[in-house]
């Protein structure tokens, strides 16, 4: 039987279909809070649930309180210990936080609640929407085995898979580590199916191709067609993309590496958000890629070495 009472901080997409999906599951959902309190108030209707305007009323309501917020700005407000946050409310709970932050924040979390007497646990997703919804996130937890014991009937009926990696912050260390992987993928695909349009190939043959070859990738899957197609509905937005490369190009500054294709990257993601195309899906890094859109004027195959030439001179 499912007696621990759970409540939400951050209803987005991900964190409304995760409160939907343990509905689903038979958790009693006690409250649920967002910076957008319509939307709380439309998914408390729905799963059952209370809709609060600040996390403290959250925490006074539940035993284990997941947290999906967008940035390390936005963890560190609801977790201060005023009246308005989760801290406020703190002995005796269990925080599962899910948002992709610096590994720092993590560990900043993690010495509150135990100096307050509650338990913090990350549980960083490397999935997307639909599997929030279904159940089958791909988790990484970082913390203590006695937060992941009390943590785990939960995760369990919200993933696939979920893998331990160590103390806290080294899941947001390894979450950082994939999504600039993904992200440089991203945006390895979009130059080369931009090119390829340039040159006048047919995008669907290749594809194909890159499928077969060494040119494949899970990105391939997820975002080439809507490359091509121009399909930019957010799953993973370009800003998001952004501030996740950002963290991963901090973690190697500090140990004094370079990465180049992780800070062009970065740039990439970054211009989009300058046009105003930030809340698109990363796959609309293709919009600075493609021939003729938007956002990459279409130029004469003479243009760029007449442009080299007036520079020489």
């Amino acid at each position: 039987m499912k007696t621990e009472n759970i409540g939400l901080v951050g209803v987005g997409r991900m964190g409304a279909n995760m409160a939907r999906r343990l509905r689903d599951r038979g958790w009693t959902l006690s409250a649920v809070c967002d910076s957008k309190f319509k939307s709380a108030q439309a998914l408390a209707k729905e799963v059952g649930a209370r809709a609060v305007r600040t996390p403290a009323e959250v925490a006074a309501a539940s035993g284990s309180v997941l947290t999906v917020v967008s940035d390390d700005a936005a963890m560190r407000e609801i977790f201060q210990e005023g009246p308005k946050g989760l801290l406020c409310h703190a002995q005796g709970r269990l925080f599962i936080n899910c948002a992709t932050v610096s590994p720092d924040v993590h560990r900043e979390i993690e010495r509150a609640a135990k100096r307050l007497g509650a338990l913090s646990l990350e549980a960083c997703m490397a999935s997307s929407i639909p599997q929030a919804r279904e159940g089958s996130l791909y988790l990484m937890t970082g913390g203590s085995a006695k937060a992941l014991q009390r943590a785990r009937p939960i995760l369990e009926d919200l993933s696939c898979s979920m893998r331990h990696i160590g103390p806290a912050g080294s899941a947001a260390t390894v979450k950082a580590l994939v999504n600039l992987v993904m992200n440089i993928n991203t945006a390895a695909l979009a130059e080369g199916l931009g090119l390829g349009a340039a040159l006048g190939l047919d995008g669907t043959m290749l594809r194909e191709v890159f499928s077969q070859t060494g040119a494949a990738s899970r990105v391939l899957t997820t975002d080439g067609e809507d490359m091509q197609n121009r399909e930019h509905s957010c799953f993973f937005s370009a800003a998001h993309a952004a501030k996740d490369t950002r963290i991963a190009l901090e973690l190697a500054t500090a140990l004094g590496l370079d990465l180049p294709l992780a800070t062009a990257t970065l740039g990439q993601f970054r211009r989009m958000i300058t046009l105003g195309l930030g809340d698109l899906d990363k796959s609309g890094i293709a919009e600075l890629t493609f021939p003729g859109r938007a956002a990459q004027p279409r130029v004469s195959p003479a243009a760029p070495r007449r442009i080299r030439s007036k520079a020489k001179r």
